[in-house]
């Protein structure tokens, strides 16, 4: 029976006493090899962090930045901070030089710790940029920079005098006090800063830990980003049950690395379980003959596959296409049966179909930062997994809806609030400490939580008719011939799209229809290719509203990714900014 802990910190606590000999806690990618860290290893490192920074005069409520990809060290940080009263300020490795030097400044940093030399020489500019001095710290180890092996020593050196240092800050540490800011991602505006607190980030992982089935002797890959509050919540998760957790080197090695460790899960957005079903898809059209229709077979009924169908007949159909294609995916992905998280947006009901028959698993949740993140989440132990939901709100929250159907949630997973910044605070937690998240939904069977739409996103057409483009966005995006699109039409007569299409698919649609070898560009402006995608636009069209239906539709040979800065890091579309790179598209169509 899990134990719910009060502290971040008391997870290593707990690690100690209930896997004390645990070999590979934490672990990591090192060319072929996995370098893996026990729980000792764990528990030690993150003490002499947090000797050495406080025998280096850091103390109560300093803030330090991490910017690294995801790796064990990040732990030790992130508990050797906590111990020492310190607050970790989580950042993502791939922001600009602006948004780097603006959340520096504003979080008020007097430490940066940077991951690698590649990544110092991109920060170290910027630090010296700062408003007030800050010291850098790399984790690598280094000879000419102070780096995590002289941390490592230095706490050695003073663990006699810091050790009840620290010891005296942790009993003296409330479970309301600031241990995180979090500077959300944001799909429009400057970033804000989430200040979340022990309790926050300790009840909410607790919260859906009780939910999980995967046990202490499985392991979980980890590859979303551990600065985002998502995939951090999870890592405290695999935590409190003594799940090991290994480090995949990129979302590129990602299906290497799960087969490599022989992971049993892992936690995914949207769009990387949709780049996996579309190589799953693309499989298929590579064999010949009998091979093939036995795929065909497998794939329409796993796009159609129902949970709760238990038939002898369904299952016998289930286990034969199980034998003959489905464990084959498996095998590639290392041979286990998974649990899969999916949050961050909504996923389309055919890939859950899918890999449920598949038996990868996937349980839809929903959340935000300022609430710690999880406000709902299908439950795996209850064997509840309603499609097209996130699952029932979180035990011991509050949930309901405003006029409009905005939701607002309400307990110990919301925020303390967004740094030095009373007055957003207040436009998004109301005085009865509800917060408003800005989504639309409903409850579907009086239970379970269904997301509309964003609020924010929602547009009105010049007729008075509303539009929720993200609903429509995800039909088009059901087909396998769309990768990505952009619904939009704020004040005009009718609603339309960008749309960037699978340019694998679209080429292998060409092969079989004549048109020869097309690179991408002129497969985005061939005459047939450009009126097949139309009548795709035409088949959405007819599961909507009049009002609803896309008029007109440009197909562009692009790339949208948080790198130039069309998707937000965890992937959801940056409207403000596709609206500014298409301006001329969206002049010729409204002409």
């Amino acid at each position: 029976m899990l134990q719910e802990v009060a502290h971040i910190y008391d997870l290593l606590t707990k690690l100690e006493e209930r896997f004390p000999d645990k070999q590979d806690m934490l672990c990591r990618r090192s060319g072929k090899e996995w370098i893996r860290f026990s729980v000792k290893d764990y528990v030690r490192y993150s003490h002499l962090i947090a000797y050495a920074l406080s025998s280096m005069g850091y103390g109560k409520g300093d803030k330090v930045v991490t910017i690294c990809n995801n790796r064990p060290e990040w732990n030790f940080t992130d508990m050797g901070l906590s111990m020492a009263g310190l607050i970790h300020v989580p950042v993502y490795p791939t922001l600009s030089a602006d948004e780097y030097l603006y959340i520096f400044n504003h979080s008020d940093a007097r430490i940066i710790i940077i991951g690698t030399m590649s990544q110092y020489r991109k920060i170290e500019p910027i630090v010296r940029k700062m408003e007030h001095p800050a010291r850098i710290i790399l984790m690598d180890d280094s000879d000419n920079i102070q780096c995590f092996r002289d941390l490592y020593q230095t706490g050695e050196r003073v663990e006699l005098v810091q050790k009840p240092v620290i010891e005296k800050i942790k009993a003296e540490t409330g479970t309301d006090e600031p241990v995180s800011i979090i500077y959300t991602s944001g799909t429009t505006g400057t970033p804000k800063g989430v200040v979340l607190s022990h309790h926050n980030l300790m009840f909410n992982a607790y919260g859906h830990a009780v939910k999980q089935t995967v046990r202490s002797d499985q392991k979980m890959l980890s590859f979303l980003p551990l600065c985002h509050v998502y995939e951090r919540s999870m890592n405290y998760e695999y935590q409190y049950i003594g799940i090991s957790i290994y480090y995949a080197e990129s979302l590129g090695t990602l299906a290497r690395d799960l087969a490599d460790c022989h992971a049993d899960g892992f936690c995914a957005v949207p769009r990387v379980l949709e780049m996996m079903y579309s190589k799953l898809e693309a499989a298929g059209k590579h064999l010949k003959g009998f091979k093939k229709t036995v795929y065909r077979l497998a794939w329409d009924f796993a796009n159609n596959y129902d949970n709760y169908n238990k038939s002898l007949i369904y299952r016998a159909k289930r286990n034969l296409y199980d034998r003959l294609v489905y464990s084959k995916w498996r095998d590639n992905l290392g041979g286990h049966e998974m649990l899969i998280v999916s949050g961050g947006s909504s996923i389309q009901a055919k890939i859950i179909r899918l890999f449920n028959a598949a038996r990868l698993h996937i349980y839809e949740g929903y959340g935000m930062t300022e609430a710690s993140p999880v406000i709902a989440v299908n439950n795996p132990v209850e064997g509840i997994n309603i499609i097209g939901t996130v699952g029932k709100p979180m035990e011991r929250t509050e949930l309901k809806f405003a006029e409009d159907g905005e939701i607002l949630t309400k307990g110990p997973h919301v925020m303390l609030g967004y740094y030095k910044n009373p007055e957003a605070t207040s436009e998004v937690i109301d005085s009865d400490g509800f917060l408003h998240t800005g989504d639309i939904g409903r409850l579907v069977d009086g239970k379970y939580l269904q997301i509309t739409d964003r609020k924010k996103e929602i547009f009105k057409l010049s007729l008075g008719k509303y539009v929720a483009p993200q609903v429509i966005e995800n039909l088009l995006k059901e087909s396998p011939y769309i990768q990505n699109c952009f619904v939009f039409g704020e004040n005009q007569k009718f609603a339309s799209a960008v749309i960037i299409p699978d340019f694998d698919h679209l080429r292998h649609w060409a092969q079989e229809n004549g048109l020869g070898e097309l690179d991408d560009k002129q497969l985005a402006a061939d005459p047939k290719a450009v009126a097949f995608l139309h009548s795709i636009v035409d088949q959405t069209n007819s599961k909507l509203a009049p009002h609803e239906q896309i008029k007109r539709e440009r197909i562009v040979c692009d790339e949208w990714t948080p790198s130039n800065g069309l998707l937000s890091q965890t992937l959801k579309l940056k409207r403000a900014k596709l609206t500014s790179r298409y301006s001329g598209i969206i002049s010729e169509i409204y002409r």
